[in-house]
């Protein structure tokens, strides 16, 4: 300190004030400012997840049976496997897995690659995909994108979330998802209404959240990114078990001591 002050003795008054007006405006040098908070996160959202990855350990949910995971050829050849990924993600809107994992085989007993369903007529690809929900706007968006993907991408799919989202029939849980399965790159956390659900009842969210695309916002601020893969596939098939959207089996599960949403059930 005493060097600093011999060095400074020679300084015009004028221009030590402006130095240090200049130094008074810079953070943490002496000026009283508090230091930074911590990063928000749940409260015991560790013990949650470690409580939820013990229910999900038998794997037994339907996402982990005929998720889209397991609806693409994995023999085929990894361009025409990534077609077949986006294609399941799309026909899952709206859909239980059975009934999507069923479409998916009769797609592929016909051939499914980007020549085969841009050679097949919308009846003919209605006819195969039905009943998955909202099947007729699936069917247009279906042949849009794959003519897309056609003249596009030569026949394969993006490998960027923001190119996904351009495409017919495409949001952002399936794009997240297709980066996760389709090119095993994790570029944000896939939310459906399964995740958004109990991401809420959970308070894993600051405050509550109306719609998935909030909720991914929100998880992504706090959750540290090597669970980001994991946490829909978890939370999925928790969902379809115990967590469910009506009539819940609080009685059941492992966190009903440390859930906030319990007592309301």
């Amino acid at each position: 300190a005493g060097s600093q002050i011999q060095g400074t003795a020679g300084i015009p008054r004028q221009s030590r004030r402006r130095k240090s007006l200049s130094i008074a405006y810079e953070p943490g040098q002496g000026d009283g400012a508090e230091p930074p908070a911590a990063p928000w996160e749940p409260r015991d959202w560790r013990e949650q997840l470690e409580r939820i990855r013990a229910m999900r350990s038998s794997r037994d949910a339907p996402v982990d049976e005929m998720g889209v995971h397991k609806c693409y050829d994995s023999s085929a050849p990894p361009q025409v496997m990534r077609y077949q990924v986006l294609l399941a993600l799309m026909l899952s809107s709206q859909t239980k897995d059975q009934v999507t994992s069923a479409a998916m085989q009769r797609l592929r007993r016909h051939g499914l690659t980007v020549d085969n369903v841009l050679q097949m007529d919308e009846e003919t690809l209605g006819q195969i995909i039905y009943p998955v929900g909202f099947w007729r706007n699936k069917v247009k968006y279906i042949k849009q994108t794959t003519a897309i993907l056609k003249q596009k991408y030569g026949g394969d799919i993006p490998s960027t979330v923001e190119e996904l989202v351009q495409l017919p029939g495409v949001g952002p849980k399936m794009a997240h998802l297709a980066m996760h399965i389709a090119w095993d790159s994790v570029a944000g956390i896939a939310v459906d209404t399964h995740v958004h659900r109990i991401s809420n009842r959970l308070k894993w969210v600051k405050k509550e959240t109306k719609y998935p695309e909030e909720t991914r916002v929100a998880l992504e601020e706090w959750l540290p990114r090597d669970l980001w893969k994991e946490i829909n596939w978890l939370l999925v098939g928790f969902g379809q078990q115990t967590c469910l959207p009506v009539n819940p089996r609080c009685s059941q599960c492992l966190n009903r001591d440390i859930c906030p949403a319990a007592k309301r059930f």
